[in-house]
């Protein structure tokens, strides 16, 4: 257990982020300070809040307790994403299938500092469905120094149409500084999985890579980014907060269950400053 001055037990997880639960029955969310809980996930990039009193019985209560957070993020829908399965769906997001890793805000104006998630309900024991994470922070700080290098030569322009609320073109370099000006972040969206059922598939463009070694440079890329030491693939439980870096952190999802209960909600903090999305138009198309 690490040692905290907060009213609550904070346990690490592996390979990173750290699980926080009550000392007593019935204990509130609010009973926790933002402040000390944003510096927390700033350091360990991921929080899962677990076994508290959250309050969170409708849109309006969670709305109001990300707003302690920080500026949030508002989207056509307003301010709540509710993440679960829809019928007849022409999108991934609200599909029973698995998403690949990606950055939130990657075809928007400006990309959120933190993702906020609350379970309403789990998907059952063997259903799948399973939120997943990557701390490039600590891949980009440990890989090999020539592989690094070529990270830092590449870009990609990545295409999808807009049948829910994103959608375009964007091009971003794989590598780039942190926003908060310290280490670097790799931003990806990496390819649809060949023969996995996958609803409005996006496009790559790899730029500085040849055409002949791009199946090589992905692969070699996913098995890093799948690596025990940065890979993290988070189980839900009715009424998990979770709070998520997504500077640091590239996230996806594993497919689950059709018609299971896995329903999330999720809303976007803006960073402070906002983090200005500089890789819309940044090629010509």
């Amino acid at each position: 257990m690490m040692e905290n001055s907060m009213n609550c037990c904070i346990e690490p997880l592996s390979p990173f982020g750290v699980l926080l639960m009550p000392v007593e029955t019935g204990q509130g969310i609010a009973t926790l300070p933002i402040d000390t809980l944003r510096v927390l996930a700033r350091k360990h990039h991921l929080l899962v809040l677990r076994g508290f009193s959250s309050g969170f019985s409708d849109p309006e209560t969670l709305t109001e307790y990300a707003g302690y957070w920080g500026e949030i993020m508002m989207w056509p829908f307003g301010a709540v994403l509710d993440v679960k399965e829809h019928a007849d769906t022409k999108d991934h997001i609200f599909d029973n299938s698995y998403v690949p890793l990606h950055w939130d805000g990657m075809y928007k104006p400006t990309i959120p500092e933190f993702q906020l998630f609350h379970c309403v309900s789990a998907p059952g024991q063997d259903q799948g469905g399973r939120t997943t994470f990557v701390d490039t922070t600590r891949l980009l700080a440990e890989a090999d120094a020539q592989l690094a290098d070529m990270w830092r030569s590449v870009s990609i322009t990545y295409r999808i149409k807009a049948v829910v609320h994103y959608g375009g073109e964007v091009t971003s370099p794989l590598v780039i500084p942190h926003p908060n000006g310290t280490g670097e972040i790799m931003r990806y969206n990496e390819p649809p999985t060949e023969g996995e059922r996958f609803l409005n598939k996006h496009a790559l463009e790899y730029h500085n890579v040849t055409p002949e070694t791009q199946n090589a440079f992905s692969q070699t890329l996913r098995r890093q980014l799948y690596s025990p030491r940065y890979y993290y693939a988070h189980k839900w439980f009715q009424g998990d907060v979770v709070i998520s870096d997504n500077f640091s952190l590239l996230h996806g999802r594993e497919a689950f269950t059709t018609q299971s209960a896995r329903h999330l909600q999720r809303v976007h903090i803006q960073g402070t400053p906002i983090c200005v999305n500089t890789c819309i138009d940044m090629y010509d198309s």
